[in-house]
């Protein structure tokens, strides 16, 4: 009786194990359908093949709030996910319902003013499960040059769950605008405004 009570324990554990690598690994068998395109890319398309649209108007200004450029872009990226509707319908605040050319969209607008610290680590978090501390080097208060292109919406989460790095920042929205700081006490504000095409 004990021989078949530790067979069947060892074959408990054996099918335990076997699931939850399948599950770890699952995310990234069907390009397309999951989060994560390999251990470290995430899967996202352009939102020309999305039912979402992304307008970005970035305004540098200087310490003084002396506008210095202002570019705009009317396309971008997103993660290929649920996860990115649940972000949009929860974290992105109140919709309104619009009509662009016969086609009827939920917009919301979001307007972000990065530190300096997150435009030097390229995390802009809409939502962290958790605070994140930046530690910036002395030399980056000093007068610095930094040219920035690619501007993101973040969402950080714990992603253990499904193999994945504890916690992890994942770009669900992406749009490119060309911003180049002068110093560290330059001001860049994003106001994003995303579509998602009503069914």
């Amino acid at each position: 009786m004990k021989v078949f009570v530790i067979l069947l324990l060892g074959v408990i554990f054996v099918a335990l194990l076997t699931v939850s690598v399948q599950s770890i690994y699952a995310d990234h068998l069907e390009p397309g359908q999951g989060i994560f395109k390999d251990s470290v890319k995430f899967e996202i398309i352009k939102t020309d093949n999305s039912n979402y649209q992304i307008y970005l108007q970035t305004v540098l200004r200087n310490g003084d709030g002396k506008m210095i450029s202002v570019s705009e872009s009317m396309h971008g990226y997103v993660i290929h996910h649920k996860l990115t509707d649940h972000i949009f319908d929860t974290l992105m605040g109140k919709k309104e319902i619009v009509t662009i050319d016969n086609i009827m969209y939920e917009k919301v607008q979001y307007i972000f003013s990065p530190t300096f610290e997150q435009i030097l680590v390229e995390v802009y978090p809409i939502f962290s499960e958790r605070t994140i501390q930046f530690e910036m080097k002395k030399e980056y208060n000093e007068k610095t040059i930094i040219g920035c292109c690619i501007w993101e919406i973040h969402y950080c989460a714990d992603f253990s769950s499904i193999g994945h790095n504890v916690f992890q920042c994942m770009p669900v929205f992406q749009a490119f605008t060309a911003v180049e700081l002068g110093t560290s006490t330059d001001i860049v504000t994003h106001q994003w405004t995303i579509l998602r095409e009503l069914n």
